[in-house]
């Protein structure tokens, strides 16, 4: 954390820090005023000061950068857009900067629709699409100009960059516009004048809402819930057909992912001596070196807490003797993740009534990769597993048969409780508001990526199964990319079968 505020008139954008107005030591206000934290030891910049910090620095404008590598992805991926809308104006916001407590702020994560189009993750940004004009400046509905709408680099005449709690020299230097144009390959301007330019606005115009309420306030009056809906949606849907750079970026995170996993079992046995919290942190540490950050918050549930589907608490016992479920994946740098789960012997073996559970669970994955191919029913790895998960289910005598009936009535749920899968990229649960007849009720086609993921789970409490059963839970899962003769499955390099997980656990450990 930071030795204590800036040394003089600080805070952050949009006045998230606890501040007052800084006094010039000539009584006069200055031109634009900067923002301190309340109890700042220093209340005043000297004039001699803040003339002495306005040069002698060197120019670091970086010229002739390479673009990004998926630019002319982002390009392809407006144009796209572009034609789905013509004529309106298509706002697409970055997000701002969410406090965590009092003067401090949440790790920035981009919205998905804008890293999407643009390939930037900065806070405050704002990509816009403006419906080209004709020769008499009417709009002929024949495409869109982009705009990337980006803050600039800290202000040097006004002390910005070390004297607000968001300049440069207290949180790192951000691109220039003119940087940014070569990065991401389409004009940027300053975002500090978008809310005014959308504002004056006349036309259609759609935003991408819950993001930026800065950019909704300049459009109340344009913008309507269910046209807005449609955007996002369509933004969904677009997602569902992954490019080459989206899938290269995926088996990266599920190799990454693997070596994560791999480290986790080579410390159970420091695991066992503290808690589940040692295992998130190991490979929240691969993560972090080997991408961006995690995909989503890590699911490391020993024992009964592997009855919990999202159990993040990470703060229980490891024990011998019990399972590890282990839910987690990396996310790249340019956000994409993986998502992959195994649960493992903590003490290397499985017991006789784990490898039966666990052995129901891979034979129903089975069925479900199976299942998963082009042109095929995106319900349909779901009912295969449901299937022998339910026959299972009756086999044991906890459910009575026949199968069909089971499956009919949903018995199984009890203790299969969700779906068999979901699409990935971007989000863990990725392409979440397309329309249910292009998703859900959708067939699969090639450049998908999903997740094929069955479990059991024998609530700690629950009477209706035998006392034994009572605490285990088990899912498998691995990201799977539809090709065009069938799947490849990304998460292929870490066993699955209960033999060659033992096995595997041994060679790590031994």
């Amino acid at each position: 954390m930071e030795p204590g505020s800036p040394p003089g008139p600080a805070g952050t954008r949009g006045g998230s820090r606890v501040a007052e107005e800084a006094k010039p030591t000539d009584g006069k206000k200055p031109a634009e005023t900067i923002k301190q934290r309340k109890n700042n030891v220093n209340k005043t910049v000297s004039d001699e000061l803040a003339e002495n910090m306005k040069s002698g620095w060197a120019d670091t404008e970086q010229r002739d950068l390479a673009p990004i590598p998926q630019a002319g992805h982002t390009a392809a991926r407006r144009a796209a857009l572009s034609a789905r809308f013509p004529g309106e104006r298509l706002v697409i916001p970055a997000g701002r900067l969410k406090t965590r407590s009092n003067d401090t702020e949440y790790p920035f994560r981009a919205a998905t629709e804008y890293v999407y189009l643009t390939g930037n993750q900065t806070e405050d940004g704002v990509l816009v699409l403006e419906p080209t004009e004709n020769a008499e400046g009417a709009q002929d509905g024949r495409g869109h100009e982009a705009t990337l709408y980006l803050l600039p680099r800290s202000d040097r005449e006004n002390g910005e960059f070390w004297l607000s709690g968001q300049g440069e020299l207290w949180v790192g230097r951000r691109d220039s516009l003119a940087e940014a144009e070569q990065l991401y390959g389409l004009p940027v301007a300053d975002v500090r004048t978008v809310a005014a330019l959308l504002k004056e606005a006349t036309g259609p115009v759609r935003v991408v809402r819950g993001h930026d309420s800065t950019i909704e306030t300049a459009l109340t009056d344009k913008i309507t819930a269910e046209r807005d809906a449609e955007l996002k949606s369509f933004l969904s849907e677009q997602r569902l057909i992954k490019d080459e750079f989206e899938i290269a970026e995926l088996t990266y995170a599920c190799e990454a992912t693997a070596r994560g996993f791999e480290d986790v079992v080579r410390v159970l046995d420091k695991a066992v001596a503290t808690s589940e919290r040692y295992i998130e942190g190991t490979f929240f540490l691969r993560a972090r070196v080997e991408g961006n950050d995690v995909g989503y918050g890590s699911i490391c549930a020993a024992g009964p807490h592997a009855t919990t589907l999202h159990w993040v608490r990470n703060d229980g016992q490891v024990r011998p003797g019990e399972l590890l479920l282990l839910d987690a994946g990396v996310e790249t740098r340019s956000l994409y993740t993986a998502d992959v789960t195994r649960t493992l012997p903590i003490d290397g073996r499985f017991t006789a009534l784990q490898r039966t559970i666990y052995d129901a669970v891979y034979e129903a994955q089975e069925a479900g990769i199976a299942a998963v191919r082009p042109g095929a029913k995106y319900r349909d790895f779901h009912e295969a597993a449901q299937r022998v998960l339910a026959g299972h289910l009756v086999a044991w005598g906890l459910l009575e048969g026949p199968v069909d009936r089971v499956l009919e009535l949903g018995l199984q749920r009890r203790w299969t409780l969700h779906g068999t899968g979901h699409m990935l990229g971007l989000d863990v649960h990725d392409c979440a508001v397309a329309r249910r007849e292009a998703y859900v009720e959708g067939t699969l086609e090639p450049g998908m990526v999903l997740t094929v993921e069955p479990g059991l789970y024998f609530q700690a409490d629950d009477l209706t199964v035998p006392e034994e059963y009572r605490g285990i839970g088990v899912r498998i899962e691995d990201d799977l990319l539809v090709t065009e003769d069938g799947t490849r499955n990304l998460s292929a390099g870490l066993p699955r079968e209960a033999g060659e997980v033992e096995a595997w656990m041994a060679r790590l450990t031994g």
